[in-house]
């Protein structure tokens, strides 16, 4: 299989690649393989939050805030 795909994007991924030390083709053949499992906790995670939703257990929006701040300035 072949996928081409636009010059801004080779060059993103090239960028990528060799910043991490990767050849750019097993870059992307990595993370395509490891697509699909990422889906399946995307989507399962997604599907928890709306049952703890749906059953009143959830964060308020400052409280998230607060988190989201002590994350990125601890």
């Amino acid at each position: 299989m072949e996928v081409h795909f636009p010059p801004d994007v080779e060059t993103r991924l090239q960028q990528l690649a060799d910043s991490s030390g990767q050849d750019a083709e097993q870059l992307m053949k990595d993370t395509v393989v490891r697509m699909p499992d990422n889906q399946v906790r995307f989507v399962a995670g997604v599907q928890k939050g709306i049952a703890q939703a749906d059953r009143g257990e959830f964060v308020e929006h400052k409280d998230v805030l607060g988190r989201i701040d002590r994350l990125f300035h601890s």
